[in-house]
């Protein structure tokens, strides 16, 4: 092998392959399918703040509107009334209302009756004997008669319960029940029922079937009030309970409580 010296730029030919690998055209780019396309532009996420904000509002707003339809649906428990028993309805809403406004009315009487009496003080005396004997039908203290229905409930199969007999009571109370007895028991502002089906207790003291419920007040209030579609009477006659309820002209309350002397409450008037 002989020293001769080698060209400038490496070993002979080594210019000529850079030169041929540069000129030599590229191969043909491989072609991306749809489904790979889409799949590169889905991941890995981009997801930018305002996406991210407008996918939260989404939310919230179909959170909101999932909350309303279920609210609707829960307040619908009338839908399927009948005609006849919604203008019932609205019979007692009226008839709650115009009793409100005769209360309204009396008061109103009363306190002129008070400003215009020339003697006062005997106005006075009067209308608070009256008081005390309204107080003392709705405290059990006295007896009371008057119009009114009776609620008897037949229980063979023990499925009345305490809460149900409680939901009555309030139902009566609602639609303008003024003096109440059950069984023999005067029912008094904190009277309340304990106890299972067949069990049943009022203010502690045992009941048995057939519960009777002897109320004073307008019949024509009472009566509706315990037959509305959903109300006291379906619900006891869905444990097997057969109910009555019958409008009497005088009805005679005459089971008392004893008047409690207060333990720490005083009068205030000298």
């Amino acid at each position: 092998m002989s020293n001769e010296e080698l060209p400038e730029g490496g070993l002979p030919g080594d210019g000529e392959s850079k030169e041929s690998a540069d000129e030599r055209p590229a191969g043909p780019a491989k072609e991306l399918t749809g489904r790979q396309r889409l799949i590169a532009g889905l991941w890995p996420p981009r997801v930018t703040r305002a996406q991210l904000v407008v996918a939260l509002l989404l939310f919230g707003l179909g959170l909101g509107l999932a909350i309303q339809v279920r609210s609707n649906s829960d307040n619908s428990a009338l839908r399927g009334a009948r005609q006849e028993d919604l203008v019932r309805i609205l019979d007692e809403l009226d008839d709650r209302t115009q009793r409100l406004e005769d209360e309204k009315q009396r008061l109103d009487a009363q306190r002129t009756e008070l400003e215009n009496s020339s003697d006062q003080a005997e106005e006075a005396r009067k209308q608070t004997v009256e008081k005390e004997r309204q107080l003392g039908v709705l405290a059990g203290t006295v007896a009371a008669h008057g119009p009114g229905i009776t609620l008897t409930v037949n229980d063979p199969g023990n499925g009345v319960k305490a809460d149900m007999l409680l939901d009555a009571l309030q139902e009566l109370r609602a639609a303008g029940a003024e003096a109440i007895q059950v069984n023999g028991v005067r029912v008094v502002a904190n009277t309340y029922f304990s106890g299972d089906g067949g069990d049943v207790k009022v203010d502690g003291r045992k009941i048995t079937a057939p519960y009777v419920f002897e109320v004073i007040g307008k019949p024509q209030d009472l009566e509706p009030a315990l037959n509305i579609p959903g109300g006291v009477v379906q619900t006891l006659e869905k444990e097997q309970a057969t109910v009555q309820v019958a409008r009497v002209d005088d009805i005679v309350v005459d089971a008392l409580r004893p008047a409690k002397e207060p333990d720490y409450a005083r009068s205030s008037s000298p």
